[in-house]
């Protein structure tokens, strides 16, 4: 039977701990959402912002679309409609091994 080096184990388990930070850490997945019917939509959509910005100007004086998206968190697709997820991003637990979801309010 063949004996594993101290700096293996050393090694191997610095790549757990490694993995279980960046689960706790992991950003829920995003979306660009049109917030009345749910519907996915292309993230050009949701502008660079969050969503739902005024409309305005650009720099040579032509109009820029409001963006008809919102940006949507978690959750999964299905037949191009959303759910399970929300457009409160902090609302919205990522999880991952070894993750606790602590607060009050």
């Amino acid at each position: 039977m063949r004996r594993l080096r101290s700096s293996t184990v050393v090694l191997g388990g610095m790549g757990v701990l490694a993995a279980t930070i960046t689960a706790c850490g992991s950003e829920p997945d995003k979306r660009c959402v049109d917030p009345l019917t749910r519907e996915q939509l292309p993230r050009y959509e949701c502008g660079s912002g969050s969503g739902g910005s005024g409309s305005g100007t650009g720099g040579s004086g032509t109009a820029v679309a409001t963006p008809r998206g919102s940006y949507y968190y978690g959750g999964s697709v299905s037949d191009n409609k959303v759910s399970g997820g929300s457009f409160n991003k902090a609302a919205v637990d990522s999880g991952g091994f070894g993750c606790s979801r602590t607060g009050g309010g």
